[in-house]
């Protein structure tokens, strides 16, 4: 799980944070990864998570090639537990 958790972290960082620091948003205010954003849009899994990773939504391209395999579900894990952490580090 660790590993997994550690390559979540890589992969968002990679990929997501661009976007997406510290569970934000910086081109949608009301689209953030925060735990009532996430709620509030009807996203209340990791696996709708891994979704939108994977195919995109809206103006959001999906990262499907890029996060490779298993990737999406790999980062969504990640993201879902920060969600619950409220993007708390350390």
């Amino acid at each position: 799980m660790a590993l997994n958790n550690s390559q979540g972290e890589i992969l968002f960082i990679e990929n997501c944070a661009g976007c997406h620091i510290n569970g934000g948003n910086i081109i949608r205010r009301n689209k953030t990864l925060k735990m009532s954003a996430l709620k509030r849009n009807g996203i209340d899994n990791p696996e709708a998570i891994a979704r939108i990773a994977r195919l995109g939504v809206g103006s959001m391209n999906g990262y499907e090639k890029v996060l490779g395999e298993d990737g999406d579900i790999i980062v969504a894990n990640w993201i879902w537990e920060q969600s619950q952490n409220a993007w708390v580090q350390g």
